[in-house]
């Protein structure tokens, strides 16, 4: 019955009884209240573990083998399969036989685009995104903030052959994203020192943030011109420029951006796509969905 309550376990629980009048049915009720405790503890852990390995997963479109997977995880390899076979099972993962590489399932898409669906700012924003794509011939993107992240949570991507592509569900560090600066020029100067403690600044290329002095000029210059801008500080080679939209009680919902290879955004396209990037978020500011 109790097969799997650890005897370190017992003796912890039972040290704490020393000195106590425990009689042998009260001791039965401890250590049934332990067994009942422990498969909940073992079964959020698994919990965990098989969303670590669903993250792993999504952040690689390449796909990624078995063992790639346990070490990044710091997992057993056999650990890690019978997770991954429960995630397959419900269509969460998928493997290829051929190269025995994992890759997100069709059924992580769908709770993907429910939680997208579920962000009532989508609805209003996708046709503004489209018009905004059309007009700079360049990929638009909506994004929010989430724990020192941004994220994409909706995208009019560009049609040119070579474009610059942050699918929905992709994620670049606040400081090295137009995006992220937009939305926190918005903050206080010590709200954003929090942040650098917090998460750091560590350089994702060459062209990164990486001291708060540098990090407080290039906000001071956000908050004077109006638009952000990532030159080729989270990617080399791409550049994007960004704004953000306010919600109806003046604080900062989301950004919008446009983002083109560094090749095609130079400094008069730049200055056309700011103007539309700011536009665009005026116009979107404000609205009860936000």
């Amino acid at each position: 019955m109790f097969r799997h309550v650890t005897t370190p376990l017992v003796a912890r629980t039972l040290a704490r009884c020393v000195g106590k009048s425990v009689t042998p049915v009260a001791l039965f009720h401890i250590v049934e209240n332990i067994s009942r405790e422990v498969p909940m503890t073992t079964a959020v852990q698994s919990v965990d573990r098989a969303l670590t390995l669903l993250e792993l997963i999504a952040a690689d479109p390449e796909g990624r083998r078995l063992s790639d997977l346990a070490r990044a995880a710091d997992l057993a390899p056999s650990t890690t399969h019978r997770l991954l076979t429960a995630l397959e099972t419900r269509g969460f993962v998928q493997t290829d036989a051929a190269t025995g590489l994992w890759h997100i399932g069709r059924r992580a898409h769908t709770v993907g685009a429910a939680w997208g669906t579920a962000k009532t700012m989508l609805a209003p924003a996708m046709p503004h995104l489209r018009r905004l794509r059309d007009a700079t011939r360049e990929t638009a993107n909506l994004g929010v903030i989430e724990k020192g992240h941004v994220i994409t949570i909706a995208q009019a991507e560009s049609r040119e052959i070579m474009r610059a592509i942050s699918p929905p569900g992709g994620h670049a560090p606040i400081l090295c994203s137009g995006m992220g600066k937009a939305i926190i020029a918005t903050w206080d100067d010590d709200q954003i020192d929090a942040l650098i403690d917090r998460y750091g600044l560590t350089p994702a290329t060459a062209r990164s943030l990486t001291t708060r002095d540098a990090v407080h000029r290039n906000i001071a210059m956000i908050r004077d011109q109006g638009f952000a801008m990532d030159d080729e500080e989270f990617v080399i080679g791409l550049r994007c420029v960004a704004a953000v939209v306010r919600s109806p009680s003046g604080e900062a919902a989301a950004a919008i951006s446009v983002s083109g290879l560094a090749v095609r955004m130079t400094p008069d396209k730049v200055a056309r796509c700011a103007e539309l990037v700011r536009s665009l978020a005026s116009d979107l500011s404000g609205r009860a969905e936000l």
